[in-house]
């Protein structure tokens, strides 16, 4: 037993978690059928990790001091209100849609909020220190390498002849539930571009910007950081990712500005006295500055090639939702305002988890069954009995209050400002790294609340893991605070 209970074990399933994190539509996954799409790779050691995790709480009583830390509390306040909320929702007893009854779904949705649980708890649990985060941060770079090497060797597919765009996707379909992109936009290891962007901007860019600020590193190579940050970035890009994108622009613009204004101060007090020196320090800085403007002119130039990105500013709309429409959103718009209309269904406690789905059509706007092409094509085979296409919010916050009314939706709230408090207070930690973990947490929790307009599924790893390796080690700083 104190073999399964050892550090070193644990250490090995959590490692071997962070490294395959990028795999997020794994094929392999038995008693899950085609429509099951977010499938972690790293929900097979995670969930052994997790085994070992509850022996080793039941071992050793001091390690029980992290499940009543106060996050803990918020978040079982949530989850207790959810299941209780599936009850009455039962009650509202909608009818089957497509093979669909409501005891499945609301199965399936509590079965996906305890996956997501499940990495919260392993991340709060492995990262209590610096040489825990060091260790984290370390296996997340190293699954960040293979996900920019698959993404290169997509790159040169679409890109290049040297490939075979045939023969790369059978590569693909031997992990994937997905081929290659038809419209050539990088995906990596995980479903779909816009995944792939949400996972750069909410687990991996954060913490290569946050070294990038702070000068703290995680290895002697002191450029590794900056070359996984601008590879990175330039992935971002190649995903022609909207939301991705924007998210990762304002989440480190923001980040910036609240705490780097004292590296904003120094580098503009630089770049003006340099003007005042000698003819070479004048031109580096103009060279600096054309080479900043050359960069946003090329990225922009970039994003241009596809239509899919240059109908943002190419308007040719009437009213906000012909641009809607116009810039291919009509479809995620009109889930999202299916499901605000649905939260008038029961406003206090929702339908219940996972149940937003049997609303939906019925509280579709006007608009979105003339102009949406999606949304025609699957109103049309609502009479084959044989479909098992679902609808569902892609919008987390309007699924919340659908879902879980004004109750839940705002128990989820204060769980997510609790883990923004634990964040902000490792700023009294004067250290090195706490700063980095400071940084990198603000900026991936940001990220995650605007990429929330966007997703809708509590399965994905990138809501839960970095907010829990700050809670971790928040709670770890506190304690060892108070045993100074």
């Amino acid at each position: 037993m104190k073999f399964l209970s050892s550090n070193q074990l644990l250490r090995f399933f959590w490692g071997a978690a962070m490294l395959t994190l990028p795999v997020t539509s794994f094929r392999w996954f038995p008693f899950l059928g085609s429509g099951a799409l977010v499938r972690p790779l790293a929900l097979y050691p995670l969930a052994v990790l997790f085994i070992l995790i509850i022996l080793q709480a039941w071992q050793n009583k001091a390690n029980r001091r992290l499940i009543w830390i106060g996050v803990f509390l918020a978040l079982g306040a949530f989850v207790l209100f959810v299941i209780a909320s599936a009850s009455f929702g039962a009650l509202l007893n909608p009818l089957p849609l497509r093979g669909q009854i409501y005891s499945g779904r609301v199965i399936r949705a509590l079965l996906t909020l305890a996956i997501g649980l499940a990495f919260f708890v392993c991340a709060v649990w492995m990262n209590k220190d610096e040489t825990d985060l060091r260790f984290t941060v370390q296996w997340l770079f190293a699954g960040l390498c293979l996900n920019l090497a698959w993404s290169g060797l997509q790159a040169l597919t679409f890109y290049t002849n040297i490939l075979e765009k045939e023969m790369v996707t059978h590569w693909q379909r031997a992990f994937s539930m997905r081929e290659l992109v038809r419209t050539n936009r990088i995906s990596g290891l995980a479903y779909e571009p816009a995944w792939l962007a949400s996972q750069l901007a909410t687990i991996f860019i954060p913490w290569l910007f946050a070294s990038l600020m702070t000068g703290y590193r995680l290895s002697r190579r002191r450029w590794l950081e900056p070359v996984l940050l601008a590879f990175s970035l330039l992935t971002l890009l190649a995903t022609y990712s909207r939301g991705g994108i924007l998210t990762t622009a304002v989440a480190l613009t923001l980040t910036t500005l609240c705490f780097g204004r004292d590296i904003l101060q120094n580098l503009w007090q630089w770049f003006i006295n340099g003007f005042r020196a000698r003819l070479f320090d004048k031109i580096l800085r103009i060279g600096i500055l054309s080479g900043i403007f050359a960069v946003a002119l090329g990225a922009f130039a970039f994003l241009s090639q596809k239509d899919y990105f240059s109908n943002l500013w190419q308007i040719n709309a009437d009213s906000l939702n012909e641009y809607i429409v116009d810039i291919n959103a009509g479809a995620r718009g009109a889930y999202s305002v299916a499901a605000l209309n649905t939260f008038q269904e029961a406003p206090w406690t929702g339908v219940g988890l996972g149940a937003s789905g049997f609303y939906i059509y019925a509280n579709l706007p006007d608009w979105s069954l003339t102009f949406v092409p999606e949304i025609a094509k699957q109103l049309s085979v609502g009479g084959n009995p044989e479909s098992a296409l679902y609808p569902n919010p892609k919008n987390l916050y309007a699924r919340l209050l659908a879902e879980s009314g004004v109750i839940g939706f705002f128990l989820f709230l204060a769980f997510q400002f609790h883990i923004l408090g634990d964040i902000l207070s490792l700023a009294f930690v004067k250290e090195t790294w706490a700063r980095f973990a400071l940084l990198a947490g603000c900026a991936a929790w940001l990220a995650i609340c605007f990429g929330n307009f966007t997703q809708d599924s509590f399965a994905t790893p990138n809501l839960w893991i970095v907010p829990g390796i700050l809670v971790g080690l928040a709670a770890g700083s506190k304690s060892n605070s108070v045993k100074v």
